[in-house]
């Protein structure tokens, strides 16, 4: 399932301090809502363990996928929504040195290139849920012809969360220059 696309554009980011790392930040206000609506809506379905992998996938023009940044979730749910952010904040700060380095190992895109942050769930979420449930909707994105090449970027374990964090690209593409 998909939330609303996004649009790739020159400048579009920029860099800022986050837990004293420096991370990529939208700079226009409404790129910056779209994107917390889209996490903060996949929150209440993460926690319940109905998301499977979020993805942020970069398409051409033909609307093929370029490459996918798969984040593969588990939650343990005897943890229920009890988590805290402080719990969880030496596992993101170590995912975003990760992302932060990981750029070698993209694609070079064309400035008109879309973006879209995809979710893919174990079952269909009820609309009952959660009051965004209606934000998502069935994806009828192209997938690539044989099996993708899959980069490892991160893993973490704890008690209450798995994530693996992994680049995917079709075989017959190379990395940029």
């Amino acid at each position: 399932m998909e939330h609303r696309d996004g649009q790739s554009s020159q400048g579009a980011f920029e860099r800022r301090r986050y837990m004293n790392l420096v991370v990529q930040r939208a700079r226009h206000p409404e790129l910056r809502a779209y994107i917390h609506s889209a996490v903060s809506g996949l929150l209440p379905f993460i926690q319940k363990g109905l998301v499977e992998r979020v993805a942020v996938i970069f398409f051409n023009t033909d609307n093929t996928p370029v490459e996918r940044f798969m984040f593969k979730l588990v939650v343990n749910q005897s943890y229920g929504s009890k988590v805290e952010a402080a719990d969880l904040e030496f596992s993101l700060r170590s995912f975003l040195v990760k992302l932060s380095v990981s750029e070698p190992l993209t694609r070079a895109l064309s400035h008109d290139c879309r973006w879209k942050i995809t979710a893919y769930f174990r079952s269909v979420p009820e609309a009952g849920i959660s009051k965004d449930a209606g934000l998502w909707i069935p994806t009828d994105t192209n997938q690539w012809q044989q099996p993708p090449l899959i980069t490892p970027i991160k893993s973490m374990s704890s008690e209450l969360l798995s994530v693996q964090l992994y680049l995917e690209h079709a075989i017959s593409d190379e990395p940029k220059t």
